[in-house]
């Protein structure tokens, strides 16, 4: 066993970042790592976990769309006795295992709603008698709408850690095109390249030449379900088949419009596991742009639109769809334009455009290249 990895992560609205964190963790584990995976988000029974340890801290959830506030699963605000519970759990877990590693997804670059624990949490690595490695994990893209406090404030938290992982393509997306303080914390970052499942798709036709429309877990994605409908029939593609995919998350009210609309050639189903193979063997994707599909989407594709979710205070999804963009990769559709009219007239353009797969391949060592990194902190 290389060594012990304590890696904590919360989902907010969607469940992207669990996920991603439960593909790091097992890649980890894979390469000889005991892993701890602490949730703090709403429960997900199909999370894949082979080889990795589990622990679910008390959930809670954002408040709303704004991801500003926080509420536990049944909507009622936090309260302290809350947090305080919280924070008393996850410390004592940290201190119990002892790991030589501790991992914060996003923390200090988002999730600062969290601070109240994670800041106890960070004084408890730093007072072990064999304090571990404290990392950052981050995607490609964080929050660019942080005030200038803030980010200073990150800055500041960031001195606690000893590395930041960036899990990204250097050569696609940059951390800094979004971090305002590149500059004062790049001295201890490293490029991963992406966090993505390598193995190879089993042969499948399933898909074949169809539009697939997917709005991950749904519980933002309604509007792009319904305005991929409408303008379906504006499109090249009115003649090929649609398959909508519903996430969990989507409300009722919705799923049961849309399941309604449904014919020989607009298939309305839940999200699916294979959705690699689909993308793989579909004509286009429709997708929002978070950070698990995008991946996917870049390695396997043919054409997409990235529709994205964003808001004036959530702008991760919105500036990976405008970067990929401007290379030419995708077409997309920004958060406040989306309308039947404007999805159409962005799959014009993503089939008159170039192949995804005309680019130069994506960079997916990310979770190889985490494990090595870990390994060599660890190493004697």
């Amino acid at each position: 066993m290389t060594g012990r990895v304590f890696l904590y992560v919360q989902h907010l609205l969607g469940i992207g970042h669990l996920r991603r964190a439960a593909t790091l963790a097992r890649v980890l584990a894979a390469g000889g790592f005991d892993v701890l995976l602490v949730s703090g988000g709403a429960p997900d029974d199909g999370l894949a976990l082979e080889g990795v340890r589990f622990h679910q801290l008390p959930p809670l959830r954002a408040a709303d769309a704004g991801l500003k506030e926080l509420a536990r699963l049944d909507g009622t605000p936090l309260d302290d006795a809350f947090r305080a519970d919280r924070t008393r759990r996850l410390v004592a877990l940290f201190q119990s295992e002892s790991p030589d590693v501790l991992m914060t997804e996003q923390f200090p670059f988002g999730r600062t709603q969290l601070r109240f624990e994670l800041l106890p949490l960070l004084e408890a690595a730093q007072d072990q008698p064999s304090s571990p490695w404290i990392v950052s994990s981050v995607r490609d893209v964080v929050r660019r709408s942080a005030s200038p406090a803030r980010v200073e404030e990150m800055v500041a938290t960031f001195e606690a850690f000893d590395t930041l992982l960036i899990h990204a393509d250097p050569a696609l997306v940059r951390f800094e095109e979004s971090f305002a303080a590149w500059d004062e914390v790049k001295a201890r970052a490293l490029y991963t390249g992406y966090v993505a499942e390598t193995d190879a798709l089993p042969r499948s036709d399933v898909g074949r030449g169809e539009v697939i429309v997917s709005a991950g877990g749904g519980a933002v994605g309604a509007q792009l379900l319904h305005a991929a409908l409408k303008a379906r029939p504006m499109t090249p593609l009115a003649d090929r088949r649609w398959r909508l995919l519903v996430g969990p998350n989507l409300p009722a009210d919705d799923r049961a419009i849309l399941a309604e609309a449904a014919t020989a050639n607009i298939v309305v189903e839940p999200v699916r596991g294979d959705f690699p193979a689909l993308l793989r063997n579909a004509a286009l994707s429709i997708s929002q742009a978070g950070y698990n599909t995008v991946v996917e989407t870049l390695c396997h594709a043919d054409r997409a639109v990235l529709v994205p979710f964003g808001t004036a205070r959530e702008t991760e999804q919105a500036d990976r769809a405008r970067l990929l963009a401007a290379r030419g990769m995708v077409a997309s559709v920004p958060p406040d334009r989306l309308s039947p009219e404007t999805l159409a007239a962005a799959v014009v353009a993503a089939w008159a455009g170039p192949s995804i797969r005309s680019f130069p391949p994506v960079d997916t060592r990310g979770g190889p290249a985490t494990v090595a990194a870990l390994r060599q902190m660890v190493s004697p």
